[in-house]
């Protein structure tokens, strides 16, 4: 086997893994990775603005509501005007948010992260530059995407 459909054979296992991963969270908890990224950024933060929501999770502000008005949709979050400055509005988790929080599995990319920051410096400035050369070499490095691994919409959303 040539090396290149190797590495198009690994990409396409870490493909699969994100989506069997994904398939698994929708059928437990009914969530999305993005939703539940968002969902135990507001359970950690406490109060917050979904100008910080985006930018703990890596969303663009946009990407984030349009998850926050699916979640709100389903009664697992509450916006609020802040009482000291109405300008700004904070996400909430409701009860039911919260208790499906608590039942959801963690997002494919915990486990990653953890494997990734046990691996020396070294390899993981290799790791790091080998995959943005794929990413490059597929095109792909404009593209505008948060750091969770999820196939599809990130919204959750296919348009």
């Amino acid at each position: 086997m040539d090396k290149h459909e190797e590495v198009l054979i690994a990409l396409r296992q870490i493909i699969r893994a994100i989506d069997l991963h994904s398939r698994k969270l929708n059928k437990l908890a009914g969530l999305t990775g993005p939703q539940l990224v968002l969902m135990r950024a507001i359970r950690d933060s406490g109060e917050v603005t979904i100008r910080q929501l985006s930018n703990n999770t890596n969303m663009s502000q946009a990407t984030a509501t349009t998850i926050l008005d699916r979640l709100e949709k389903r009664g697992l979050v509450v916006r609020e005007r802040s009482k000291l400055d109405k300008r700004k509005v904070h996400a909430y988790l409701t009860e039911a948010g919260k208790d499906l929080l608590s039942k959801a599995p963690l997002p494919l990319q915990e486990d990653f992260v953890t494997r990734f920051q046990q691996l020396a410096e070294w390899e993981q400035t290799l790791l790091l530059s080998s995959v943005q050369r794929i990413s490059s070499m597929m095109n792909a490095e404009h593209l505008d995407v948060a750091a969770v691994l999820e196939v599809g919409s990130i919204t959750g959303q296919d348009n």
